[in-house]
């Protein structure tokens, strides 16, 4: 058992934000009957789906036929920029929706405001029907004092660059910037991950990664829709991996350049 795995249902997105890799990957959507093989590779192995990697989920037009289907089998978690938060605001069977409040940006079209109020508007119904919402900030976002200013006048609550309840299912966390792994960076062979052990990720194609910062699945350890997920973790990629996470080395070449664990900050 996982403790969660991460589906990318899409990898395309509505906004390009300057933090974010480009994938090299053709966009992709995924279809409902693809859907469906897919939660029947996954049963057993996670209680928890978050539908994240690269792109928005929440462009998908089958977005909530999607989470519906999904709810019946696992705990659905979403990771969104919040600008398609209206695609959303009838459904009842969202466990946690995470908000990266840090993806504004005046280029997309709206005022700060008006990002905001439809993200407060339809977190205000979501929690009504038991869904967790939590925004997530970065430290050194050019506009992070006045969404503070904002999330503090509408939850009325003192704020901190910490981790805080803002009200009943909502939460605000902070974090640093991260960079994501690429090949030309310089490597370090030392070092642990979660990836393999805790979680696991699937691309919009099939591909199966250790871990959500293997955007362009370099780390290919089989396709879910070619092989049953048992053989991808029996496989000698994917023990060869966890096995070095366990020793504390780093055995793949992106892993050996990639710095996002926490352990390593």
């Amino acid at each position: 058992m996982f403790k969660k795995i991460y589906v990318e249902i899409t990898n395309d997105c509505n906004l390009t934000c300057s933090f974010c890799p480009r994938n090299n990957r053709k966009k992709e959507y995924i279809t409902i009957p693809r859907f469906k093989k897919l939660l029947k590779k996954l049963k057993g192995y996670t209680n928890y789906l978050y539908f994240h990697i690269m792109g928005e989920p929440l462009l998908h037009k089958d977005i909530n036929e999607l989470i519906d289907i999904a709810s019946c089998d696992f705990y659905i978690n979403i990771t969104t920029n919040g600008y398609l938060i209206k695609n959303i605001a009838n459904n009842t069977n969202i466990r946690q929706v995470n908000i990266s409040l840090h993806s504004f940006n005046q280029k997309y079209g709206k005022s700060l405001d008006e990002y905001l109020n439809d993200i407060f508007k339809v977190c205000d119904k979501l929690v009504l029907n038991g869904t967790y919402i939590n925004y997530r900030l970065w430290t050194n976002f050019g506009d992070k004092e006045e969404v503070i200013n904002r999330l503090e006048k509408e939850y009325g609550i003192s704020i901190r660059n910490e981790h805080i309840k803002l009200a009943d299912n909502t939460y605000l966390d902070f974090d640093e910037t991260f960079t994501w792994p690429i090949l030309s960076k310089e490597e370090n062979n030392f070092g642990t991950c979660m990836g393999t052990r805790s979680h696991i990720g699937v691309l919009v194609d099939g591909t199966v990664v250790p871990c959500c910062l293997d955007n362009n699945g370099i780390i290919n350890l089989g396709n879910i829709y070619k092989n049953e997920l048992a053989d991808i973790i029996n496989g000698n990629l994917f023990k060869s991996i966890n096995e070095g996470f366990l020793k504390n080395i780093k055995v793949d070449d992106l892993c050996k350049r990639c710095t996002f664990y926490r352990g390593e900050r």
